[in-house]
């Protein structure tokens, strides 16, 4: 039997690097995925509080957070699309505002 411990020693790695990357790349796919990567990281915490008490709150909270998750991605892709579109870049620093 796996501790607690460690999918919560985990799931900090897991949020580290996704928040590390969104404040490091430029790149908007990638700072997107960066964020699915928090995002699941705090799935991996509910569902690992979820098993240590032995309730299903977390696995209802796990869901909901997918299911925001699948909106982001849904949302986010089709505004980078829109962007590369009109722009041509998908660099961070070049896109200031979202008017032309």
């Amino acid at each position: 039997m796996v501790p607690t411990s460690n999918y919560l020693l985990l799931a900090a790695a897991l949020f580290c690097m996704g928040m590390l990357g969104v404040l490091v790349r430029r790149n908007a796919l990638v700072v997107f995925m960066c964020v699915e990567l928090m995002l699941n990281a705090s799935n991996l915490t509910f569902l690992a509080f979820a098993r240590h008490r032995g309730d299903m709150t977390g696995h209802i909270s796990a869901f909901f957070v997918i299911a925001v998750a699948a909106a982001e991605a849904a949302i986010g892709l089709a505004i980078v699309i829109a962007v590369f579109r009109s722009r041509g870049t998908l660099n961070v620093d070049d896109i200031r505002t979202m008017r032309h």
